[in-house]
């Protein structure tokens, strides 16, 4: 069976992805105050003491144009030529133009991030940074912004080290090391940003791992109007989500196979079993033998009959994380893609029942909701530390008690150095 890449569950959103994937609106357009009055005093302090992440950089071109500023002032003064004087004051007009164009172009912006969750491992992500320009009639122009995407890790405390005593190669290394766990992205505002307008930039990013992840937007530049300086401010903006265990391809063996019980209950659902289900409007494609032709004729509408699903085998699926027995760290990873995948498809058939982990009591499964919050618990997944005997015991005592009164409990267990197996009832009923 070829497990499909994206959710089809369904329009709804797991809980924890929901509640993390939007931020609040940020920027100079954000005010945190009642507005103060404009004078000039405070332009002239804003622009010779910026605010604390502002910071204005000259470019290479900037650096020429101070330098030629620099040796005509020189010989300016050296000379006593007025045409040279009327070119310096020409030089550091444009340079003092630069900088309060460039304040002007990002007063009263502001931005904010939004992730489209689910994300899932190998499939890209819609990073979306949401633009507002809130002055009154200026637009704005050339800003780009640097994005970062990075994995946290769950359950491992970080600590602070000192790196005075280490060697240079070793802390080198280190950084490479860290700075290869992020990823890093550029947006560019290609069209003006109109007074009192929105924009939208999108930036397509690929998890390539599950867990949390967190994406922050770390600086917003411009080199707006002539390239002489870079203004540049930073930001604490965030957004977190959780990236879903990667949908993998698996073989069904015949236990798992979809099979009708014999006899068995209808499900409340739509569908070809003998038991009639509802009555409907006729539609372009129905066949004609299911008209009800009796009620038709009563309420003068074409009616077709509905008629309820047979229900098929459930399966329970039952997880246990025990150390002792995933040892690789790559096996256990296909472990938790495999059982994520799993629930989706049994879900989409209608034969998903319940799911458990560990020693945890099973939780029923009946709507969308409840196999997000599943792949949530996956997302996060690590494997039990400990003795592995209180791990089975665990699970044993689950099995006595709720698990062993349901049929079709499937759990898992290695196959091999690479492989993972479901079983049911000792019988092979997937593997991977």
């Amino acid at each position: 069976m070829n497990a499909t890449g994206t959710s089809a569950l369904g329009g709804e959103r797991s809980a924890l992805n929901a509640g993390r994937a939007g931020a609040e609106w940020a920027g100079p357009g954000v005010g945190r105050g009642p507005r103060r009055k404009f004078t000039w005093s405070a332009l002239l302090w804003a622009l010779v003491h910026p605010q604390r992440g502002h910071r204005i950089v000259p470019t290479l071109p900037g650096v020429l144009l101070i330098g030629l500023s620099v040796g005509i002032g020189t010989a300016a003064y050296n000379s006593s030529n007025n045409i040279l004087f009327i070119t310096l004051s020409l030089l550091l007009a444009c340079l003092i133009l630069s900088l309060v164009l460039a304040w002007l172009n990002l007063r009263g912006v502001a931005w904010r991030l939004r992730l489209a969750a689910p994300l899932r491992v190998g499939h890209e992500a819609v990073v979306a940074l949401e633009l507002r320009n809130q002055k009154g009639f200026l637009p704005t122009y050339g800003l780009w912004f640097e994005l970062t995407a990075r994995a946290l890790e769950v359950g491992v405390r970080q600590r602070a080290e000192s790196t005075i005593t280490g060697r240079g190669i070793k802390v080198r290394a280190i950084l490479a090391k860290a700075d290869a766990a992020v990823t890093r992205g550029r947006l560019g505002l290609r069209t003006r940003l109109e007074p009192q307008g929105e924009s939208r930039l999108e930036w397509g990013y690929k998890p390539e791992k599950r867990g949390r992840l967190r994406v922050e937007l770390t600086c917003v530049a411009s080199l707006f109007p002539f390239g002489f300086l870079k203004k540049e401010i930073g930001t604490a903006l965030s957004a977190e989500a959780v990236v879903w265990p990667e949908a993998v391809a698996y073989q069904v063996q015949a236990v798992a196979a979809p099979r009708r019980q014999a006899g068995g209950p209808r499900m409340a659902r739509a569908g070809t079993g003998g038991d009639l289900h509802a009555l409907r409007r006729y539609a372009v494609g129905d066949s004609h033998r299911l008209i009800h032709w009796k009620a038709s004729a009563r309420t003068r509408t074409l009616l077709v009959r509905q008629f309820a699903a047979e229900s098929a085998e459930g399966f329970s699926l039952w997880l246990r994380t025990d150390a002792a027995v995933w040892t690789r760290p790559e096996q256990f990873e296909l472990l938790v893609s495999f059982c994520g995948t799993l629930a989706e498809d049994f879900f989409r058939a209608g034969r998903l029942t319940g799911v458990a982990i560990d020693g945890e009591a099973p939780v029923s499964v009946r709507r969308v909701h409840d196999v997000d919050a599943f792949l949530d618990r996956l997302a996060t997944l690590r494997c039990a530390e400990g003795d592995g005997q209180t791990v089975m015991a665990l699970g044993s005592s689950v099995e006595r008690g709720e698990v062993r009164g349901r049929k079709n409990v499937m759990t898992f267990v290695p196959d091999g150095t690479r492989g993972v197996v479901a079983l049911v009832g000792g019988e092979r009923a997937a593997s991977i």
